[in-house]
């Protein structure tokens, strides 16, 4: 089978990913969890010669310098994907997701519509999309993208790695580039990006402490920025940031993090009971109120539970306030509910109606 019928096949079925390995068949993944399919294994050399024609001349001496390689492939009018190449056991190996090419509103994604567009609408700061892998960070922080470029005049510029969802010029004008292609690493194009007169910065990930340190600096500086980073909950985002700086300098930081961040959107997608839905997001989000702003100074990051929990009128929720929520509105099951709370214990008794004091 061709390449791009296998790809137009994962389309059709509703696939998000595929992976290929030697000597296997293929897996899939739909809904959520991972599927062997019936195609027979695959050999090395067939796997070798599928990967090879997705790559172009210049991606293919770099994956043999590499021995890994991140790019994105796209089949016009039908999708893109973003493939991760490696190698394993002396075999090349693939693994491939779903990149739709055209962008769903907020509400389509069954996201925070109300408090995301506030967001969206903040002049400086830093913006945090957080979340495990394949939680649908890049897909909300490109939505609020799309939102400000149909609404916003801004000159916007983002890094990728590689570059997922193509942005056309609307009311604002986007120049995306993409490590490895239009600049060597995210920390270094952040070196330069405030001399190209952005409004706003999109880094497509956080992954190192240059590259948070700069993307700090770019909101100090008076930008609005925007970044994904794999953490669990916005909790656990503090305190993985501060965490990277050297222990001299954590005063420092959470004095940086306090006075230029304006929000963090978590999220965690739940398996949907709705047959027309696969997936459903449930969202914890954190809004830089003063009252946040001093816990992060005094270190009371623990604390910031309960202020989410108390923080409506913000647009600010915990996982387990949307989680019940999605279980009252029968999206989700009692099963799936329990397995992605942050407390189970306490939704249980949340959903039994027995209150924590009680």
């Amino acid at each position: 089978m061709d390449v791009n019928e296998i790809l137009q096949l994962m389309i059709k079925k509703g696939i998000s990913d595929i992976h290929f390995k030697a000597g296997v068949s293929p897996s899939v993944r739909i809904n959520g969890e991972l599927v062997s399919t019936k195609f027979e294994g695959f050999t090395g050399k067939h796997i070798e010669e599928l990967a090879y024609k997705l790559l172009n001349p210049e991606q293919k001496k770099v994956f043999e310098r590499e021995k890994e390689l991140d790019f994105s492939y796209t089949i016009t009018g039908v999708s893109r994907f973003r493939v991760n190449m490696y190698r394993q056991k002396g075999t090349i190996a693939l693994t491939l997701r779903v990149i739709p090419l055209k962008m769903k509103k907020f509400e389509d994604l069954n996201l925070p519509a109300e408090t995301l567009i506030k967001l969206c609408q903040e002049k400086r700061g830093l913006i945090l999309i957080t979340g495990v892998t394949g939680a649908g960070k890049t897909t909300t922080m490109n939505t609020m993208i799309d939102y400000i470029n149909k609404n916003k005049v801004c000159n916007i510029i983002t890094i990728e790695d590689p570059i997922e969802f193509y942005h056309q010029d609307e009311k604002s004008s986007i120049s995306q580039r993409e490590v490895g292609e239009d600049t060597h690493s995210f920390s270094s194009a952040l070196k330069y990006v405030l001399r190209q007169d952005p409004d706003i910065v999109v880094v497509g990930e956080m992954r190192d402490f240059e590259t948070i340190r700069e993307g700090i600096l770019a909101a100090e500086t008076g930008h609005l920025v925007f970044s994904t980073i794999h953490t669990l909950d916005a909790v656990q985002t503090l305190d993985r940031i501060i965490s990277l700086y050297p222990p001299a300098h954590n005063t420092e930081a959470r004095i940086q993090l306090a006075n230029v961040l304006r929000g963090i959107v978590a999220q965690r997608l739940i398996p949907s009971m709705d047959s027309n839905e696969s997936l459903v997001p449930a969202t914890e989000v954190l809004i830089g109120t003063s009252l946040i702003k001093k816990l992060i100074l005094d270190a009371q990051n623990k604390d910031l539970y309960k202020v989410m929990d108390q923080g409506e009128f913000y647009g600010m929720k915990t996982f387990d306030q949307d989680i019940y929520q999605l279980f009252l509105e029968k999206k989700i099951s009692l099963d799936n509910a329990m397995a992605y709370s942050t407390n189970p214990d306490n939704l249980m008794l949340k959903i039994k109606g027995i209150s924590r004091e009680t």
